[in-house]
């Protein structure tokens, strides 16, 4: 199975947070690629930067890279495919990450069950 974190996923893995379930902790011991999005790093930097994230983007980046898990960058067809996703999240983090998933046939893991109502590529944990 391919992963694709959602951001408080990402950032509860690097941090080792307990609010990290252990189904979650399982599913990703388990996939076979780990995906992180650039717009997951872009949002981090943001909440850091307005301090509502005390994190060092840096070593996230490090922490993440250090793990295995990949990069997935945002493309055109990703910030497209956002225009028909309904509106059942309005986040656009969020809504760019389902149409991350959707596009790259990847399962998304969240903690967010607003984002489960996008479809079976969205694992909720």
């Amino acid at each position: 199975m391919r992963l694709l974190l959602d951001t408080h996923i990402a950032v509860w893995a690097v941090i080792d947070q307990p609010r990290l379930s252990l189904d979650a902790r399982k599913e990703i011991a388990s996939a076979a690629t780990i995906l992180v999005s650039a717009a997951t790093v872009w949002e981090v930097s943001i909440k850091a930067a307005l301090g509502k994230l005390d994190i060092d983007v840096n070593d996230l980046v490090e922490t993440l890279e250090a793990s295995g898990a990949e990069e997935l960058p945002v493309t055109w067809k990703h910030a497209v495919a956002v225009r028909s996703l309904p509106r059942f999240h309005r986040d656009p983090f969020d809504r760019l990450l389902i149409a991350q998933a959707e596009q790259e046939d990847l399962q998304l893991l969240t903690h967010d069950v607003l984002l489960a109502r996008y479809g079976e590529f969205v694992r909720v944990v």
